[in-house]
């Protein structure tokens, strides 16, 4: 798709919390995205050439990755309104991104397909959602409290899942340039705007000594702490956002994410398009029981503790995590 128009897309006020969120833009919000609008639906067919469909989607969801990037470093360099409550901030930057998500895939693709995004769930009927095997789960900012915060550990997560599992996933980091794409059975590839992409692998390290977690820097808990502190890994990384999580261990720099409910839980956006780019790299995505992680339910939260790994510690974590977390019980 060439570079060329600016699209510009018109919201009407939105009101959170009480009060107008957008006060310095009261009537729109210009997406300075430079992309040429669609010249034409994309008819999806699954059953004639599946890989070929499945690719063109990844592609259509790595150009709406890279221009919801730009709309994030935008707003970020350009300020943005902050609305919701210090547990769950939303930004103008999350509401822009997500319209032009949404934008772009409802224009783009026929009717095959429906949405479950973070920001436009609660105002959905799920009917439509829970009908349908062929669900685009979308996060326009994940991290939003570290994109607040400036730490460059935000990301962009798109996934495409199949009756309930990723089938196509992209991550983007906007902050460190780069873009993590899935296709199942394909690998995962990582690229920026200005390299050749290549292919990820995450690392075989397995023993707790050499072992790095990546822990949240806004939500852990003290009983996620004390998991850690039993597990005896000596390493531990700070860093917001599943997706930047994951994208380290697909980059060899961490091996271990957990994630352990307390009085809210992460939601399907959080883990669908982070699951398929680890696993596709060679590591391994589960709820702690072993169990493979189900999506597009009615009840979008994602209760169960779930571990993630570079595999080769993943039996071992797993087991132990589980024998920890009963003994707390």
């Amino acid at each position: 798709m060439e570079l060329s128009s600016v699209l510009e897309i018109f919201v009407p006020n939105i009101v959170l919390g009480g009060e107008n969120f957008f006060d310095r833009h009261p009537d729109k919000i210009v997406i300075k995205s430079y992309l040429n609008p669609p010249k034409g639906r994309l008819m999806f067919n699954p059953r004639i050439n599946p890989s070929e469909q499945l690719d063109t989607l990844c592609g259509l969801a790595k150009s709406i990755g890279w221009g919801a990037a730009d709309i994030l470093l935008k707003e970020r360099a350009a300020g943005f309104d902050v609305g919701g409550d210090s547990d769950s901030p939303v930004t103008s930057a999350d509401l822009a991104a997500n319209e032009y998500i949404l934008g772009r895939l409802q224009s783009e693709l026929d009717d095959t397909f429906a949405y479950l995004s973070e920001e436009t769930f609660k105002t959905e009927d799920s009917a439509d959602r829970l009908q349908k095997s062929w669900v685009w789960i979308i996060d326009p900012l994940d991290g939003t409290k570290d994109y607040i915060q400036d730490t460059g550990d935000y990301a962009v997560q798109i996934a495409l899942a199949h009756q309930g599992r990723p089938v196509v996933a992209v991550v983007v980091c906007p902050a460190k340039n780069k873009l993590y794409s899935a296709i199942q059975g394909h690998g995962t590839w990582v690229e920026n705007k200005f390299e050749k992409s290549y292919r990820a692998k995450v690392s075989t390290r397995s023993q707790p000594s050499e072992l790095i977690v990546v822990t949240s820097r806004n939500h852990l808990g003290e009983k996620l702490k004390d998991l850690v502190k039993k597990l005896n890994i000596s390493s531990q990384k700070q860093i917001g956002s599943v997706g930047c999580k994951v994208s380290a261990i697909v980059d060899q720099d961490a091996d271990v994410y957990i994630s352990i409910s307390g009085k809210t839980a992460p939601k399907d956006w959080d883990f669908a398009a982070p699951e398929l780019i680890l696993t596709e790299a060679g590591g391994t995505f589960t709820y702690i029981n072993g169990g493979l992680i189900s999506y597009n339910r009615e009840d979008v939260n994602q209760w169960e503790s779930i571990l993630a790994t570079n595999s080769s510690c993943h039996d071992f974590i797993r087991n132990a995590a589980q024998a920890i977390l009963n003994q707390s019980h």
